[in-house]
């Protein structure tokens, strides 16, 4: 009898098939051991969300218009940094307004999870493009009458975030620059009708005009090059106060308005706070910004984790700042009350 080989008293074939079997698991162990070894290979890892950030303002992702700063530093504190946690598209009309649909479609195709935006037009195009990615409006006007949302309190649909009501705040600049310069008769205005809010401005600007005794002379401005012509133009009208209302183009143009406005010696209120910091603007009058914003990410983090936006009502200002430059007052030969000044938030001088 022969002896017990090391594969028992089986004959040649079984030998064969067990040698197969053998090699099998040895192929099976290599490959779970390359799965192991390279990462991502098991499972891939998982989608970031993506965001398009459309606005008026240039800048990107990386360094975004020092405006909108509130709003990426929260998402930031909520954990979404771009190219970690999420990626962030940002694309700017470059002055353009009448680009925004070319630009809500080009965040359709760039299959963007959520969009936020700064300015009305952009809402509307990105609104006309989907009526399924959520929109979120980071301090836009009046959402109800310029037909982006039915109800603030239910807004409906996929737009939701945050309103400034600009238009009634209008009025109110108007009243305190005639307070600040009771001498002042007829007011330059500044408009930019691209945006809708910008016509709803104008609107309560003429009602409240002959109550407060004013001429206003409306100058439309469609890019930044008809800012001049428009100022001049109003001077050799007899304009002796300048009222700049709000759009991103008259922020985004802050420098070349307050130089032309100290260059013709007119009074001007202005619609955002950097006209007074950035630029040495006379007088601003806004709401708090940036408490807005923060509260814009923090709509975008809930959307993102499962909310509705129609389940997120629209949020209105409660906060607003008066500023005041001064410097600025003394190089025009201006005394400004000391019942503005007293209820001036910030003053420069």
């Amino acid at each position: 009898m022969r002896p017990r080989d090391f594969f028992g008293n089986v004959g040649p074939s079984a030998k064969r098939c067990w040698r197969a079997e053998a090699g099998l698991v040895t192929s099976l162990v290599m490959v779970l051991l390359l799965v192991i070894a390279i990462p991502g290979a098991a499972q891939q890892s998982p989608r970031i969300p993506r965001l398009c950030f459309l606005t008026f303002d240039p800048g990107s992702a990386e360094a975004p218009a020092s405006r909108w700063a509130a709003f990426f530093e929260s998402l930031r504190e909520l954990g979404y940094v771009h190219g970690q946690t999420i990626s962030i598209e940002y694309l700017a009309d470059d002055g353009r307004g009448d680009r925004f649909p070319d630009l809500a479609a080009e965040c359709l195709r760039r299959q963007s999870d959520i969009i936020a935006l700064t300015t009305t037009p952009a809402a509307k195009a990105a609104k006309e493009a989907t009526q399924t990615v959520p929109i979120v409006m980071l301090s836009l006007g009046d959402p109800v009458r310029t037909g982006l949302v039915n109800n603030l309190a239910r807004p409906e649909g996929n737009v939701t975030g945050m309103s400034n009501m600009r238009a009634e705040l209008a009025p109110k600049r108007l009243a305190l620059l005639k307070e600040t310069v009771p001498a002042v008769s007829r007011v330059l205005v500044l408009t930019y009708l691209v945006d809708p809010i910008s016509v709803l401005q104008a609107e309560a600007l003429k009602e409240a005009s002959t109550s407060l005794g004013l001429t206003l002379l409306f100058r439309d401005i469609k890019t930044a090059a008809d800012i001049q012509i428009a100022v001049e133009s109003g001077v050799k009208e007899g304009a002796d106060g300048l009222f700049v209302s709000s759009a991103s183009i008259f922020n985004v143009e802050r420098v070349s308005i307050t130089r032309l406005a100290a260059r013709h010696r007119l009074p001007a209120i202005y619609p955002f706070p950097s006209h007074v910091l950035d630029a040495d603007g006379l007088m601003a009058y806004d709401i708090d910004e940036p408490a807005l914003l923060r509260s814009a990410s923090i709509y975008v983090d809930r959307i993102l984790r499962g909310t509705k936006p129609s389940d997120l009502p629209i949020q209105q200002p409660s906060k607003f700042k008066l500023l005041i430059n001064l410097k600025t007052a003394k190089a025009l030969g201006l005394a400004i009350p000391p019942s503005v000044v007293a209820r001036a938030d910030e003053v420069v001088e």
